[in-house]
C-alpha cells in the first residue's frame, strides 16, 4: 500500500506542477497578448495623429501656397494705386478709365484667390499686432493721441494669415 500511497502522490505532484506550468505557460501567453495588443493601439493612434496633422498641414499650404506671388504682386497694386491718384489729378477720363479697370480686374483677380486688404482708417486705435508705425507725430487733436493718423501702406491678408502689415503714422 505504501507503494500505491507514494506513486499516487508523485502523481498528485506531477500533476499539480503541471497545471501550474500550464497556468503560467496560459498566463504568460495571455500577457503577451495584452503587451501586443497595447502596442497595436498605440501604433494605430499614433498613425490616425500622423494622418489628422499631414492632412491639417496639406490643407494649410494649399490656403497659403500663393503667399509668395501675392507678396510679389502687392508692389505693383500699390504702384496701380499711385498711377491711379496721379491720373486723377491730370483729369483725362479715358486713361483714367482704363487704369482704373486693369486695377479692378488685378485686385478682383487677387481677391479671388484669397486676398483681402486690412481695414484701416484715420482714427482706428494703433494696434502692435495689427499695425506696422512708420514715425509718430505730434496728434493734431487730443482724441488722436495712440491713434491712427495716416495709412502710408495698405495691409493685407491671405487667409487669415497678415502677408503685409498696414505701415501708418500714430499721433503721440
Amino acid at each position: 500500500m505504501s507503494k500505491k500511497k507514494g506513486n499516487t502522490e508523485e502523481k498528485d505532484k506531477g500533476s499539480k506542477e503541471q497545471k501550474t506550468q500550464e497556468i503560467s505557460i496560459e498566463e504568460q501567453l495571455q500577457e503577451e497578448v495584452a503587451k501586443e495588443k497595447d502596442k497595436f493601439l498605440r501604433l494605430f493612434a499614433e498613425f490616425e495623429n500622423y494622418k489628422k496633422r499631414t492632412s491639417k498641414e496639406r490643407v494649410e499650404l494649399f490656403k497659403t501656397a500663393n503667399e509668395d506671388l501675392m507678396t510679389t504682386l502687392l508692389p505693383i497694386l500699390d504702384d496701380f494705386e499711385r498711377g491711379l491718384a496721379e491720373i486723377k489729378k491730370v483729369k483725362d477720363k479715358e486713361l483714367l478709365k482704363g487704369m482704373e479697370l486693369i486695377n479692378n480686374k488685378l485686385f478682383n483677380l487677387l481677391l479671388q484667390k484669397g486676398l483681402s486688404p486690412i481695414k484701416v482708417k484715420k482714427g482706428d486705435v494703433f494696434d502692435v499686432e495689427l499695425h506696422e508705425a512708420i514715425t509718430q507725430l505730434p496728434a493734431p487733436s487730443e482724441d488722436l493721441k495712440g491713434k491712427i493718423i495716416d495709412v502710408i501702406e495698405q495691409g493685407y491678408k491671405l487667409g487669415d494669415k497678415i502677408i503685409r502689415y498696414p505701415k501708418v503714422i500714430v499721433g503721440q
